[in-house]
């Protein structure tokens, strides 16, 4: 079994920045992907960024773009996403996942991580 954990959350002013690390662990790990979705009271999950584990081909909600990248590291199995310029409104509970190549085919992801909060204050 895999297990995703996250790291990083916290509260930051508007215009600061926070950097997410998520740690897969588990048996032998070789995702499709990996990427970062996040969650607010009332409201759906919604992507945030997504990862490609062997060439690195990136993706992002717009609403994200130009702030947020996303990188990993394969040695570590470890996926970051780097938040720079936060607005009041990227406050959410993050979460990371992963998916094996039968999930995209699926269209779901196959792993889950707890979730870490980000709050953003104005």
């Amino acid at each position: 079994q895999v297990q995703l954990v996250e790291s990083g959350g916290g509260l930051v002013q508007a215009g600061g920045s926070l950097r997410l690390s998520c740690a897969a662990s588990g048996r032998t790990f070789s995702p499709y992907a990996m990427g970062w979705f996040r969650q607010t009271p009332g409201k759906e999950r919604e992507f945030v960024a997504t990862i490609n584990w062997s060439v690195e081909t990136t993706r992002y909600a717009d609403s994200v773009k130009g702030r947020f990248t996303i990188s990993r590291d394969n040695a570590k199995n470890t996926v970051y996403l780097q938040m720079n310029s936060l607005k009041p409104e990227d406050t959410a509970v993050y979460y990371c996942a992963a998916r094996s190549l039968a999930g995209v085919i699926a269209g779901s992801w196959n792993y889950w991580g707890q979730g870490t909060q980000v709050s953003v204050c104005s």
